[in-house]
């Protein structure tokens, strides 16, 4: 199974697609960095993410995604960017049938470190040493989407047990 991971961001959105076939241990296929110009208008910015991710999907046809949810302690205009971001994201997930799974940035860190406020230092050790990487993966964004798909893997399948016994 094709695990597509995402870590939306207006300026810097990265992207991981990871295979899953237990019981072997998840292996990266490709990732990126989707980046965006600062003095680009948001629409165009916008429209550069939907092609990348609307590219990504279908050059890798995963099976699934996950995305992280936005978390900000910082300003509103960047959370705004972020979420517009995010939200062309989804669209592009939709458009090709991808139903992305959401997943807090806590959750994330806490199912790969055991420590829902890992530092990002820890976050891609642990990514280098999940995936068997050579070093941790830069940028943190990227690593962040491998993470994500990581957790994915990790959580999906409880999830979905779940969702069936509704």
């Amino acid at each position: 199974m094709k695990i597509l991971g995402i870590d939306p961001g207006l300026d810097r959105t990265g992207w991981a697609v990871l295979e899953s076939a237990p019981p072997l241990p998840p292996r990266l296929l490709a990732s990126g960095l989707i980046h965006t110009g600062a003095g680009t208008p948001l629409s165009k910015r916008l429209l550069a993410i939907f092609d990348s991710v609307t590219s990504v999907i279908g050059e890798n046809s995963p099976d699934e995604a996950a995305i992280e949810e936005v978390f900000f302690t910082a300003g509103t205009d960047t959370q705004a960017n972020t979420t517009h971001a995010r939200g062309v994201i989804l669209l592009a997930c939709e458009k090709l049938s991808l139903t992305p799974v959401s997943y807090n940035p806590g959750t994330i860190k806490k199912t790969l470190s055991g420590n829902g406020r890992a530092e990002k230092a820890q976050m891609q050790r642990m990514v280098q040493l999940i995936l068997s990487l050579d070093a941790p993966p830069t940028p943190d964004d990227v690593a962040d989407a491998m993470a994500a798909a990581i957790c994915h893997m990790r959580v999906g399948p409880f999830r979905a047990a779940v969702a069936r016994a509704r």
